[in-house]
């Protein structure tokens, strides 16, 4: 690919006769003109292609410094150059990787100087070259343009180099042409000390407009066609230095010429890679395999299984399958038949799994004819029935597709190691029966790894001349270089004090055989000697490293438990025991023992002892944060044998001799030592295998639980109306007021129509419902709330928000359609009268709504509305097709947290899962092709139709649009090279979607075929038009006749024509069914019935009824609070609203409201509430009553209820606690207390809270950046504590000291943060720092510079830029978790300069880099560059 094909068809910028340069004061474009034909370089006339060939050669000749002659020669060489030229142009732009328009388009967002081409926009041949002195102007970037940002571009920087030399000011800095400064329009010119650092002035479009004089609508239009007229100066650069190249090249070698300029050169790895570019992206196109598989199976691409394998393979699945199915064991046969067809289907046929459960559902069926009794007085009876069981699921399909996987690399590692070992037979003739029998037994990853660290402990020496061979190691990790224990083990072996190991009279293989009571029992032998006295042979001793007896014997001893603990059938003996009888204790560490109290989420399992593995399989999220807590540091999880010491005395009679003697006893006493030691290595091995099986396991569990919920909520058509049928697409009205307060801010909403477009909105701002009793009448948006209903005739009306007043926003829109009699849609009742019904007012999930409102997409989409508008729009786009939404999320789908474990398992599960169970969905309900290439919502349906894929998915939108549009029926998918249409998809991806892109049968289309708008596969189209004949009672010749008078589907045209569908329920399919099977051995009986179905109603909604929200999940969706988390007898902090003569209104953060009646406020009742509390103070209260349904609560706030909180009943069996380490730990903390003398403090403002700092962590989890907590100090009664959020799971803990107090309990009237700071009240210091250090965080965050990922994850990035732009330094900034309230600045200095990091600390009003202050992130990025300089010219930045 070169040059052209990138961007031909592109307008034509920079025309050779035209000049542009720059005035100096102005900044205004001069260009000089040279017989000009157009503006900007457009051409007036570009048909006639001669005269464009004639430029060409006139340049190429200008370029090659040289006049054309007459002279025949060269003329001739030059014209067949030409021709090659363009004969390779146009064979590069047929083909399929070339980048065409929607390349272009698709990458175009990702390069910085692109602009999208307005469609009208005619094709030229190519882009023209500037000018020879321009282009000779560029050169590469040193270190004068370090750091220049990337969004500069080559013709920007001619420029700047162009003003240097006409100001002589700018060669006092040699950074003067890079440096970022941006000048406010009020304050004119910048300052003369900011001379030296100004930017130069950058082109305009001022001197076309002059020249051309062209109104501002025409060049805003000329901008949007043509581009600034710079995007591709670039290319234009790689374009001349392609020709320099070429110009060398001899004409005659093809190879030389073809070498053009490809996406990769282009492009960074990571562009392509994100908009599905590369090389594999495009095998994957072009293979005819289902993107899924080509992707799964992607380390497998060279594996074949053998036939053994094969069959291997679904005995392998289907035993690790039955043992989770609940079936008859008389139907085991039958399930094992059953799964290795289902292989069939994948491995041979490669037909995914939608396919298979909707086109083979009679393989995962079985069916017997079960005999009965004779009926006399039904003489005419069967004498049997069918009975059908039902074997596998559409999960178990997903599952053997997950174990092929596994089977697949099983298989790859045993074929590497069987490979390994073969080669190491040719160097060495030997067999070793302990490898040969142990390789085929193995059948799970972890018994395979057995066998290679026993080959590679046993076989170190003969691996390691095989490496030496070789000069490299072989694949799949198979070899590695032996380190210093093998060595150790390979001289013990190869010494004389091997002959002591031999001594103790039994192998490891045969003490593990005997332990796993396999086969006869190896008996051991006692030597004649002691064991010392045999050490203390001189045949024994091998000096000088083992010289005494006590080294040898010690030796002997280590390399024996070695060859135990490496022994597989010793390993399958500990991992059988483990996952037996294997219990786990928590143990808590010191950090812990503070951290975790009474009220952390951690603290049941703090003491948490004995727990059996198999406990952990109905409570998976137990163990998920037990290790959670671990990694943090909290606890320590051990995992041990529950009879450990039975367990060890059964093995040490498996490895003594039965003989009696002072002797046998002495090496009886070795034996067992050396067994000690190889079961402490063998315990820690096992307990670290177990952990990390038990982690997966209880993973698996949790995705499994995430994609039921996630499968529960695809599976729900459209909200219905009334009187409408399932799947009608509603007109939807939705309204929210956000997180507002209702009546204070405003509620928007947004009008959707049924198609999906929004076509208006707007906002209320006092919604308010008058009282006609009183006098009060309704506001005016009340009125205007009505007259849009009434005018618009909504279907459905959705409602949801932020917070509980969301909830009285409900109320309040209830009241109103009560009271106004506001009616949904007219309907005809089974009595065929029309009626109405009261308009439908529901709260809608919305954890769709909340990704979408400030998303890229929606700003797209709707560029002018408010996020809050937004959020409506998702909410109506909810009603109208939930499954819809959820495709259009695409990754961030698995931000939607659907179980509380979510957060523990890793996101590629949970993605994984979601994607199956979209895969599922979409394809119960089909897609309607042709309405995708209109509609991207349906579109984003695509990808997970069977055999599809994200890159097959753009492959087929592609090609169905280069064939002219719409599609009359499937059989156009896979093209046709009679009418000149292109293949869409392959033979067996077309297999696999054919029956799932649906097409709307058109009767008037002679093509059209009314089952391509069923389920029925196109396989299945003449059992289909056999069974309309026969219920139209057709015989042969009316077959025949019909067929040749409209075609292939003209009886089921007909049987549509005359709307007969209704008589294939007349239809005997049972013998039909059987007479396939016996005469085409054809499984058919479910197929039948789906084709009965879908011929009465095609593609029939499926899908349930739209799920309403419980009661539960809407206190959950508004309040952010669980049962576990918010519960009666829970005593939380609550805000004071309102002071009453005899009650209190209060708040909690979570915003349920209620109220405290004056009995429940003090224990004093003489006391008024007034002379206690005071509005806006935050008090702790106990919860007495929590309303789920109207999000409201009663509290008391009596000191001795507050004192008593309720506390949680963990249902414990004797055993299963440590009450003991408990009350131990309890007593200590006590003691420590009363030693500190600490007093809990009480603050007056709405902000305090009573926590400790984990607690304040905890409670800002769910908060936004940038909020604050003010807590104790632990620091004493003079200081407190201000924690705040900086970002996810990092917080700032800010000590201030209170000055000026009156007493110790009040607050101070001066408070200090670091000696520096000085704040007047804490109103002062949450807005003057902390709020101004949020706000730097953010502009760090939202900062271009910015990357979201660790340090370690910056310095790959700065490396893998730097590899694709040698020449080019870079520099990004992170944040640093460590150090609440620093940033990484990262930077490289070209592709071999080593990475370095500063840091930058957040200030108030600042950032603050090498003690240096920067107001703002475009000073900070300036400022760094002159540091850098100076640091390299000599002057180190200050520290």
């Amino acid at each position: 690919m070169s040059a052209r094909d990138l961007i031909s068809g592109e307008a034509e910028v920079n025309s050779q006769d035209e000049d542009e340069s720059f005035d100096e004061e102005t900044g205004e474009v001069r260009r000089k003109t040279n017989g000009v034909k157009g503006i900007n370089g457009h051409l007036e006339d570009s048909s006639e292609e001669d005269d464009d060939d004639d430029d060409e050669e006139a340049a190429a000749a200008v370029r090659k410094d040289f006049i054309v002659e007459d002279d025949e020669e060269p003329e001739e060489r030059e014209r067949r150059r030409r021709e090659r030229k363009k004969r390779r142009r146009e064979e590069r732009e047929e083909e399929e990787a070339g980048l065409d328009e929607e390349d272009l388009d698709l990458i175009g967002e990702a390069n910085p100087n692109f602009e999208r081409r307005a469609p009208s926009e005619p094709k030229l041949k190519r882009l023209k070259r500037g000018h020879k002195e321009d282009r000779d102007g560029y050169r590469s970037k040193g270190i004068e343009n370090i750091f220049d940002s990337e969004e500069e571009d080559e013709t920007d920087f001619r420029n700047q180099r162009q003003s240097h030399r006409a100001d002589p000011r700018n060669l006092q800095d040699e950074f003067a042409d890079f440096i970022e400064e941006d000048f406010d329009d009020r304050d004119g010119a910048p300052d003369d000390d900011d001379a030296d650092v100004a930017r130069p002035a950058v082109r305009t479009y001022t001197g076309i407009k002059d020249a051309a004089g062209l109104d501002e609508a025409a060049l805003e239009d000329m901008k949007e066609a043509f581009g600034e007229g710079d995007e591709y100066d670039w290319a234009l650069n790689i374009q001349d230095q392609e020709d320099e190249r070429e110009g060398a090249l001899d004409p005659d070698d093809p190879e030389a010429i073809a070498k053009g300029l490809e996406l990769k050169d282009v492009f960074e790895p990571s562009q392509l890679a994100e908009k599905l570019l590369t090389d594999e992206d495009h095998e994957i196109r072009a293979a005819d395999v289902p993107e899924r598989y080509q992707l799964a199976r992607a380390p497998y691409r060279d594996l074949v299984l053998t036939s053994e394998q094969f069959r291997e393979e679904g005995i392998w699945i289907s035993d690790f399958l039955w043992l989770r199915k609940k079936i008859k064991p008389t139907l085991k046969e039958p399930f094992r038949k059953a799964v290795a067809k289902v292989l069939e289907f994948m491995v041979a046929n490669e037909y995914e799994v939608p396919f298979i459960f909707q086109h083979r559902k009679d393989y995962l069926i079985h069916q017997e004819k079960v005999p009965v009794t004779p009926d006399p007085n039904e003489p005419g009876a069967p004498d049997f029935v069918i009975s059908a069981e039902k074997l596998l699921d559409q999960e178990d399909l997903w599952r053997i597709f997950d174990l092929d996987l596994k089977f697949r690399a099983l298989i790859d590692k045993r074929n590497a190691l069987s490979e390994t070992y073969k080669k190491l037979q040719d160097i060495v003739d030997f067999h070793d029966k302990v490898f040969e029998t142990m390789l085929p037994a193995a059948v799970t990853m972890e018994e395979l790894q057995d066998v290679q660290d026993y080959l590679h402990f046993q076989h170190a020496s003969k691996l390691a001349d095989l490496a030496a061979l070789n000069a490299s190691s072989t694949a799949n990790g198979t070899h590695r270089r032996p380190g210093s224990g093998r060595a150790l083990f390979d001289r013990i072996r190869n010494s004389n004090v091997y002959g002591l190991v031999r001594a103790f009279g039994i192998t490891a293989d045969a003490f593990a055989q005997n332990a796993l009571k396999e086969g006869r029992r190896r008996y051991t032998e006692d030597p004649a000697s002691h064991p010392e006295d045999l050490a203390d042979e001189e045949r024994i001793m091998d000096p000088p490293e083992y010289s005494t007896g006590a080294q040898c014997l010690k030796a002997a001893k280590v390399m024996f438990a070695e060859e135990i603990a490496l022994s597989p059938k010793m390993r399958k003996v500990m991992r059988v025991a483990f996952y037996q009888d294997g219990v786990i204790d928590c143990f808590r560490t010191e950090k812990g023992l503070r951290r975790i109290d009474e009220h952390h989420p951690y603290y049941s399992f703090k003491y948490l002892r004995n727990q059996q593995l198999t406990e952990f399989s109905d409570q998976p999220d137990l163990f998920l944060r037990m290790i959670r807590a671990e990694e943090e540091g909290l606890i320590e999880i051990k995992v041990r044998m529950q009879n450990e010491e039975s367990f060890k005395k059964r093995l040490y009679t498996e490895i003594e001799s039965d003989n009696y003697s002072e002797i046998a006893e002495a090496w009886n006493r070795e034996r067992r030592e050396v067994l000690d030691m190889a079961l402490l290595k063998l315990d820690r091995m096992m307990a670290r295998g177990v952990k990390e099986n038990l982690k997966n396991e209880c993973e698996d569990q949790v995705a499994k639980r995430c994609r039921e919920e996630f499968s529960r909520r695809l599976d729900q058509a459209p909200y219905k109306p009334k009187g409408m049928v399932l799947g009608t697409v509603p007109r939807v009205l939705a309204i929210s007021n956000g997180a507002g307060s209702l009546g204070r801010d405003a509620t928007c909403w947004a009008w959707v129509e049924e198609d999906g477009r929004v076509l208006e909105n707007g906002k209320f701002t006092d919604l308010f419902l008058g009282d006609p009793d009183r006098g009060q009448e309704d506001s005016e948006d009340v009125k205007s709330f009505v007259r849009l209903v009434e005018r618009r005739k909504p279907d459905v009306i959705g409602v949801s928000g932020f917070s509980a007043d969301s909830r009285k926003l409900y109320k309040l829109l209830d009241d109103i359609i009560e009271r106004k009699d506001l009616r949904g849609p007219t309907y005809e009742d089974d009595d065929n009268n029309d009626r109405s019904d009261k308009l439908d007012l529901v709260i809608v999930n919305d954890e769709v709504a909340r990704l979408y409102q400030t998303s890229e997409r929606a700003m797209l989409e709707h560029p002018g509305f408010a996020p809050l508008t937004n959020y409506c729009v998702g909410l109506a786009k909810y009603l109208q097709s939930p499954i819809k939404e959820y495709a259009a999320l695409g990754k961030d789908v698995t931000s939607i947290s659907l179980d509380p474990a979510q957060a523990y398992v890793p996101r590629e599960k949970i993605s994984k899962n979601f994607e199956t169970a979209m895969v599922d969905y979409v394809n119960l309900i089909g897609v309607d092709i042709n309405a995708a290439l209109s509609d991207p919502y349906t579109a984003n349906l695509l990808p997970y139709v069977c055999g599809l894929g994200l890159r097959k998915a753009q492959q087929l939108m592609k090609v169905i649009r280069l064939n002219g549009g719409d599609l009359i029926n499937r059989a156009e998918l896979v093209g046709d090279t009679s009418q000149q249409r292109l293949g869409a998809v392959g033979g067996r991806v077309w297999n696999n979607c054919a029956s799932f892109l649906y097409i709307d049968y058109d009767s008037s289309e002679s093509e059209a075929d009314f089952l391509d708008n069923s389920r029925i596969h196109p396989e299945d189209y003449e059992l289909a038009r056999k069974m309309a004949a026969d219920a139209l009672e057709l015989d042969e010749e009316d077959i025949d006749a019909e067929v040749n008078e409209s075609g292939l589907s003209a009886v089921i045209r007909r049987l549509i024509r005359e709307e007969q569908q209704y008589k294939v329920d007349d239809l005997i399919l049972e013998e039909y069914a059987e007479q396939l099977e016996t005469n085409n051995n054809l499984r058919k009986r479910a197929t039948l019935e789906t084709i009965r179905a879908e011929v009465q109603n095609p593609y029939e909604e499926l899908r349930n009824n739209f799920t309403l929200l419980s009661s539960e999940e809407i206190f959950t969706m508004f309040t952010g609070e669980t049962r576990e988390s918010l519960y009666e007898g829970m005593v939380v902090p609550i805000s004071i609203k309102k002071v009453g003569e005899d009650y209190l209104e209060a708040r909690m953060d979570c915003g349920i409201e209620g109220t405290i009646p004056a009995i429940d406020i003090s224990d004093r009742p003489d006391v008024m509430p007034r002379s206690l509390y005071q509005q806006f103070q935050t008090v702790q209260a106990k919860i007495r009553h929590i309303n789920r349904k109207t999000l409201t609560a009663t509290f008391v706030m009596r000191e001795n209820e507050v004192r008593n909180p309720v506390k949680h009943n963990y249902d414990r069996e004797a055993g299963d606690w440590d009450d003991d380490q408990e009350r131990a730990d309890k007593d200590s903390m006590k003691e420590k207390n009363d030693v500190s003398g600490r007093t809990q403090r009480v603050v007056k403002h709405p902000l305090f809270k009573p926590f400790n700092s984990a607690q304040a962590q905890e409670f800002l989890g769910s908060q936004a950046r940038g909020d604050v907590v003010i807590r104790p100090s632990s620091k004493g009664i003079d200081h407190l504590a201000v924690t705040w959020k900086v970002s996810d799971n990092i917080y700032q803990h800010i000590d201030v000291l209170e000055l000026d107090k009156s007493n110790q309990f009040s607050s101070g009237s001066t408070l200090t943060i670091g000696g520096k700071f000085k704040y007047s009240d804490f109103d002062e210091l949450i807005v003057n720092h902390v709020k101004a250090m949020a706000k730097k965080v953010d502009e760090m965050m939202l900062h271009e510079k910015y990357q979201n990922g660790t340090k370690a994850e910056t310095e790959r990035w700065l490396s893998t830029y730097t590899e694709a732009n040698p020449k080019r330094s870079v520099y990004a900034f992170c944040i640093d978790p460590k150090h609440p309230g620093y940033f990484f600045l990262c930077f490289k200095a070209g592709q071999h300069a080593q990475l370095q990091s500063w840091p930058v600390k957040i200030v108030p009003q600042a950032f603050e880099l090498q003690r240096n202050m920067y107001p703002d992130m475009r000073a900070l990025c300036n400022g760094f560059k002159l540091l850098f300089t100076n640091m390299q010219n000599g002057k180190r930045p200050g520290r």
